[in-house]
């Protein structure tokens, strides 16, 4: 449940509260607007003496939080959460662009793919060195090597990093050379992974797993922040659907439902949803105008030699094209790049 404080609520008043949830053995999370301070109550509520709380004249009302998810939820934070990852600030008033190839091959190579993706407006560089792939016999990418490099291209240009984690030792290899961490779809419900993660501290992208419900993707995320760790974005990359004419279907209705029921930032990535280059631009448009705060578009030097995901990957010339075209859509959503 959330404990909102009457706007004239002083920081004292508030203490007092705080220390009586507390000394009940119940956990509490602060969120301060700019006129309102919500307290929220996380644990056994029925240790609590509500009636007194709701009695005491600087609490304005209490609200029960029914969904399972608490950290998450907008009801017990109804600010955008702003997620800073380096330099770049992945919220509402902002266009976060993340860009790079599926799978680092050389050095060589993500560092013309880095410098590339920055001259076109990307702040982010992605890159996977580590890649559960449905075959076993597939490229399974580079891991600690991978790593290096990723660290030495943000070094170069200054862009921050982000690369996907698959187990407790890629999460502790990983956070010594990058900026954020992700945890692709096939992890999403992976719980000890979801805590490893969450006590590294660093941003953290929560993909949307292949066949989750929205509730079930937000839990997920709950898992992260309950280890202590609020920095967290959300990636939806399409689900399985009977559809057969892209890799996945994009759910762009996702972007709406969560901006209602979470404070979390959400990323759109059509490369992985559609898996088909040529869908890529109409579907990140579209993504802009549903209220999206990023966008994950793969990027190779040469897509139809790329290791992984060539037919999805766009090259220099077209993510330019990309990024000129969209950037009218985000002027129109009221956000920079």
């Amino acid at each position: 449940m959330i404990i909102v404080m009457k706007e004239n609520a002083t920081s004292d008043s508030v203490e007092k509260i705080v220390k009586a949830i507390e000394s009940a053995g119940l956990k509490t999370h602060l969120s301060k607007g700019e006129e309102v301070t919500i307290i929220g109550v996380i644990g056994d509520k029925s240790r609590l003496d509500t009636c007194a709380i709701e009695a005491d004249p600087s609490v304005s009302k209490i609200v029960p939080i029914t969904e399972s998810y608490k950290l998450a939820n907008k009801k017990l934070h109804p600010e955008p959460t702003i997620v800073k990852v380096k330099n770049t600030l992945i919220g509402p008033d902002t266009m976060t662009i993340m860009s790079g190839p599926c799978a680092v091959e050389t050095e060589e190579q993500l560092m013309c793919i880095a410098k590339a993706v920055k001259k076109a407006g990307a702040t982010i560089l992605r890159g996977g060195a580590y890649k559960p792939r449905t075959s076993p016999y597939s490229f399974q990418g580079l891991e600690e090597e991978g790593l290096k490099y990723m660290k030495t291209a943000s070094e170069e240009t200054g862009l921050a990093t982000i690369c996907e984690v698959t187990s407790a030792h890629a999460v502790e290899s990983a956070v010594k050379y990058v900026s954020m961490l992700q945890v692709g779809a096939r992890n999403m419900q992976n719980f000890e992974l979801l805590k490893e993660v969450g006590k590294t501290g660093l941003p953290v992208l929560l993909k949307r797993g292949l066949s989750a419900t929205i509730d079930e993707w937000l839990n997920a995320a709950e898992y992260i922040m309950a280890s202590g760790n609020p920095n967290v974005a959300l990636c939806e990359r399409g689900i399985r659907t009977y559809e057969t004419s892209t890799r996945n279907t994009l759910d762009l209705s996702a972007v709406c439902v969560l901006k209602e029921r979470t404070h979390l930032p959400v990323i759109v990535d059509p490369s992985h949803a559609t898996g088909v280059r040529s869908y890529v631009e109409p579907l990140a448009k579209a993504a802009v105008a549903c209220g999206a705060d990023g966008l994950m578009i793969e990027v190779h030097n040469d897509p139809a030699h790329a290791l992984s995901d060539g037919p999805q990957s766009l090259n220099f010339e077209q993510f330019d094209s990309v990024m000129e075209h969209i950037r009218p859509y985000i002027e129109l959503a009221g956000r920079t790049l």
